[in-house]
């Protein structure tokens, strides 16, 4: 079947996009796939997505960005044609409230309050705007809008977040790290004499408190533990190179060997940063 002449064009920009969604999801001529699809069933291809644009930034992968960034997009546009398909908002309409949220929410840059704020000025002000609008959505408790489907160390921080500006919080730093210390010491009480589910839960816990030290230390765990994924995984990689070297394996030596096969690599990461 003919398509409109707009698909084809690579001066379309985002409403030839918009037109190729439309396609897709036309009940008469789309693809199955698409047309099967609802929000639930999207929704992790859209984090799958976010991920992947963090990513290609982690790994300064300019090129693969921009097409990141468009899988991202793409995603935004699906969510919108569902949403006008079953009549509860539009892409233009999402896009107008986004971009009355934004000027609503500058008045340093688009209203007549004064640019002379620092950073964290700004990040204060942005706050009292938000809770308004918590407020006029009736959304009255400090915590109701933290998103439920973020990753866990993140919804941690957000909700500890919230819960400071209100003063529920550790002043000082040395007062988090003696709960760390005891959630620990609750962790290895629990090995011992609890079952699984308690266990977790206090391993939970101790999970909870640390992203808190993170806040403190204005650390973000995300990025902390990316990095600390990254750092192993490029030593244990040097491990199997070395094994590898000799025509072995990892299952082919045992963790004595692997432990200096480490500390061998560790020790040359850090002379290389000295240089």
């Amino acid at each position: 079947m003919p398509h409109d002449k707009l698909i084809f064009s690579p001066d379309g920009s985002i409403t030839r996009l918009r037109a190729i969604m439309r396609a897709l999801r036309d009940p008469e001529t789309g693809c199955p796939w698409d047309i099967e699809q609802d929000f639930a069933s999207i929704a992790p291809y859209t984090i799958e997505e976010a991920y992947e644009v963090e990513d290609a930034i982690a790994q300064q992968d300019w090129a693969g960005l921009e097409g990141e960034l468009g899988d991202l997009l793409l995603q935004v546009v699906y969510h919108a044609q569902m949403g006008e398909e079953a009549g509860h908002f539009s892409f233009d309409s999402i896009a107008r409230g986004i971009s009355d949220k934004m000027v609503a929410r500058h008045p340093h840059v688009f209203g007549d309050e004064s640019r002379d704020k620092s950073a964290a000025d700004q990040v204060a002000d942005w706050e009292k705007v938000k809770a308004a609008e918590r407020k006029a959505r009736n959304r009255g408790g400090v915590l109701d809008d933290v998103a439920l489907g973020l990753p866990a160390l993140m919804r941690a921080v957000k909700l500890q977040k919230r819960a400071a500006r209100v003063g529920f919080d550790w002043p000082e730093v040395d007062q988090v790290i003696d709960k760390i210390v005891e959630e620990a010491r609750e962790l290895t009480e629990a090995r011992d004499r609890l079952g699984p589910e308690e266990r977790a839960e206090e391993f939970g816990d101790l999970l909870f408190v640390m992203a808190n030290l993170a806040r403190h230390l204005e650390i973000d765990p995300e990025a902390a533990l990316r990095a600390a994924n990254a750092k192993f995984t490029r030593r244990f990689r040097a491990i199997e190179a070395a094994l590898a070297a000799e025509d072995r394996r990892p299952e082919d030596s045992d963790l004595d060997e692997m432990d200096a096969l480490w500390n061998a690599a560790k020790a040359r990461e850090k002379a290389d940063a000295a240089e």
